[in-house]
């Protein structure tokens, strides 16, 4: 082969490989994404929530909800769409502990639709590239959400369930004190909330994971914005703090809080009955931990408020100030949700 041959074949290779690490980060980015979801969501104690998504962010009204996106070349491209309440087509979603389980599955179900959007959004901008090289590259096969989404739940019970779990049951052999209930829940707790921390902490360090948290507190300053009456613009947006009450950070502090609680009174004492067990026990657990969090948002004095604090300490890794052209974006998708909102006839007050 000639040296003009060697120099095509190089440069082909350079594009493949370069084809291949950019949809890997992509897809890395999507994984990440659908991890990080559960604190990157916002209640909806008020009328306005949100989720910071792949460049962008969403935002909920009570019927309504919009994604806004900000493509590579500083375009906003959005996705409104109605959205019923899941306890108005079904009452028994508005009893106690119920009904925080059917929000927090509506919740989990919206933020993936989100999630899908601002990926393919993001998709869109890796093929331009791809195909500006190679007009032959390929769309993104339609199984990889849904495989994203069961890798993503093993991993969180991998990593939530049993390394705690297995990390407490081997430290029984070494302190027979944790042959109690009580000290054996402490301790898997503990393990619980270090893996949370380290995994959070490690991720605040990538570039993309930072700019997933820097929307993330664009999300909670337009929040703060609207909850407080004045005008929604960039210049006022920006006065308020990151660190919001209603986060998915504070839910899940009071998660790990809650299911110490819980699996004290587990009556099973092997490994495998204490592991399934906790699998099963996960709607209940975020059903009352979802009760605490509405009674605190409604008694900011009260012990349980006090419980939740830990949680927007967290909100310093998890949120970070954002620029003004992300909070632009946030502020569009309220924008986008509230006027789906109000062509629906929905009130547009605080509620």
């Amino acid at each position: 082969m000639g040296r003009a041959g060697f120099a095509r074949a190089a440069l082909y290779n350079e594009n493949v490989e370069s084809r291949g690490s950019v949809s890997l980060r992509a897809y890395f980015r999507l994984f990440t994404h659908t991890q990080l979801m559960p604190i990157l969501e916002n209640g909806e104690e008020t009328l306005v929530g949100g989720q910071a998504v792949i460049e962008g962010v969403m935002m909920r009204a009570p019927h309504s909800y919009c994604v806004a996106v900000r493509k590579k070349d500083g375009t906003m491209v959005t996705q409104e769409q109605p959205l019923p309440r899941l306890s108005e087509r079904h009452p028994i979603f508005k009893l106690p502990v119920l009904r925080g389980v059917g929000t927090l599955f509506q919740a989990m179900s919206l933020g993936m639709k989100a999630l899908k959007f601002s990926a393919d959004v993001n998709m869109e901008d890796i093929q331009e590239e791809e195909k500006a090289r190679d007009p032959k590259a390929k769309e993104v096969p339609g199984w990889v959400m849904t495989a994203n989404v069961v890798v993503s739940l093993l991993m969180f019970i991998f990593m939530y369930k049993f390394i705690p779990l297995a990390v407490a049951t081997w430290l029984k052999g070494i302190f027979p004190v944790l042959n109690e209930r009580i000290p054996f829940n402490l301790v898997d707790g503990m393990v619980r909330m270090l893996i949370f921390l380290g995994f959070m902490w490690g991720l605040s360090y990538m570039k993309d994971i930072r700019r997933v948290f820097e929307y993330h507190g664009a999300e909670h300053k337009v929040v703060f914005n609207f909850e407080s009456g004045k005008p929604v613009t960039v210049e006022n947006a920006q006065r308020f703090t990151t660190f919001h009450p209603r986060c998915g950070t504070s839910f899940l502090f009071v998660v790990i809080i809650v299911s110490i609680v819980f699996y004290t009174f587990i009556p099973f004492d092997g490994f495998v009955g204490k592991l399934l067990s906790r699998i099963a026990l996960l709607p209940v657990i975020a059903g009352v931990s979802y009760e605490l969090i509405r009674f605190a948002a409604k008694r900011r004095g009260s012990v349980l408020a006090t419980m939740t604090a830990p949680g927007l300490w967290l909100q310093r890794i998890t949120t970070k100030p954002p620029a003004d052209d992300q909070t632009a974006v946030a502020i569009r998708a309220l924008e986008g949700a509230m006027a789906l909102e109000e062509r629906q006839g929905g009130e547009l007050v605080i509620a």
